[in-house]
């Protein structure tokens, strides 16, 4: 694997816990996947960033494996004795005071808009049932019906109807449109930072700083999603900390759970998140034992830093190489640490095209929205290993 040595970035660890293993069927380690039938490939899609850390991290195995002797899954009856560090861990993170753990990011999408619509109705004073939260064009949040009801995404939303009512759609990145669109009864604005499923779309410079203005002049909460852009995947621990933004409410998912299982959570202040009174939300396996304990482990991972700094030393390095490709058979690249769209030349084929082209020389990418391929490795991918997949791409640009 041709590369040369990335400033910043440390390899030695790398190589001594995530070195690829010999063929095993069915198998996952590092930055690296093994097939039914026993061919390897480089993880370039890394489950939609919920595997941050690569495949079976060896220190979130071993949380793992000691948990599942103790206790797993958990019910109100039993004592639950990891719950509270893995709470205030995160809410350490993230800054805040409560944390409200769920399973899904979808979940934690849903509980963030229950959230919204209590604070609009017991802090905010909005009349009852005409809470309004003000959305993103091009966004994707999760597949329940109600999120996909304010989704402009065919495949998504159409012949899943009726829908119900409370969501306004404005252009992504236009802080002008948001303070159009708010009225007394706006208690939310929910948005990705970085939108993700459409192609790794960054906002312009000074939109979330925009936005977090617009939400504390007019009494409304910022709500980000960060269940794909957080938890370092975009050289920071948050997508919002690019623009030094803390928004009101975090959502978070993916990573959390370390790519053991579905770990999710709402992140909130006490006046926000409290709002919510003992008995009107739950979930039977939200902050399980077997959860929290690898939901610790991870924040633990992420207070030191060194995921961060490899995100945005190998993002930079990234985002060099795709640079090389632009008017040879890529037009345009957006990049923001280890997450990347790039945009492919119609003369060349679709991103899906593209995508399976790459799937035969051992490498794999998510295609999104036509003309578009995803990029988003585990953050423990060397130097090396990436180079190694930008060269196959780049030998299926040129056909």
């Amino acid at each position: 694997m041709r590369g040369t040595a990335v400033p910043g970035i440390d390899e030695s660890h790398v190589a001594q816990n995530y070195h690829p293993l010999p063929i095993v069927i069915s198998r996952g380690e590092g930055a690296w996947v093994t097939d039914a039938e026993g061919k390897r490939y480089l993880d370039l899609l890394a489950a939609y960033s919920a595997l941050n850390f690569g495949h079976r991290h060896p220190a979130l195995i071993a949380v793992a494996t000691e948990q599942l002797g103790r206790l797993t899954l958990t019910s109100r009856a039993y004592h639950n004795d990891r719950l509270g560090s893995f709470a205030a861990a995160l809410a350490e993170l993230c800054d805040k005071d409560l944390v409200l753990p769920m399973n899904t990011g979808a979940e934690a999408v849903e509980t963030g808009i229950k959230v919204a619509r209590a604070w609009a109705y017991r802090a905010k004073g909005v009349a009852r049932d005409r809470a309004q939260i003000i959305v993103a064009h091009g966004n994707f949040h999760g597949r329940t019906t109600t999120i996909v009801g304010f989704s402009d995404d065919a495949a998504s939303h159409d012949d899943f109807g009726p829908y119900g009512p409370g969501f306004v759609p404005v252009p992504f990145g236009d802080a002008d449109a948001i303070e159009a669109a708010i009225t007394p009864d706006t208690a939310a604005v929910l948005i990705e930072p970085i939108q993700g499923e459409a192609g790794v779309v960054i906002p312009p410079e000074g939109y979330l700083r925009a936005v977090r203005a617009l939400c504390d002049r007019h009494n409304v909460l910022f709500i980000a999603d960060e269940i794909q852009s957080g938890l370092g995947r975009v050289g920071t621990t948050f997508a919002c900390d690019r623009e030094d933004v803390t928004p009101d409410v975090y959502l978070l998912g993916k990573a959390l759970g370390g790519g053991i299982l579905p770990v999710s959570a709402v992140v909130g202040d006490a006046d926000v998140l409290g709002v919510i009174q003992p008995g009107e939300h739950g979930s039977t396996f939200g902050g399980n034992p077997l959860a929290a304990a690898i939901g610790t482990r991870v924040v633990e991972m992420l207070s030191t830093g060194e995921f961060q700094q490899r995100a945005a030393a190998l993002g930079s390095h990234l985002e060099t190489r795709l640079g090389e490709l632009v008017g040879h058979g890529v037009t345009a690249v957006r990049v923001a640490g280890l997450w990347a769209g790039v945009d492919i030349d119609p003369a060349v084929g679709t991103g899906r095209e593209v995508a399976e082209r790459m799937l035969e020389r051992g490498v794999l990418v998510k295609e999104t929205h036509g003309q578009t391929i995803r990029i988003a490795p585990p953050l423990v991918i060397r130097a090396t290993e990436l180079d190694w997949a930008l060269e196959q791409l780049k030998v299926v640009l040129e056909g």
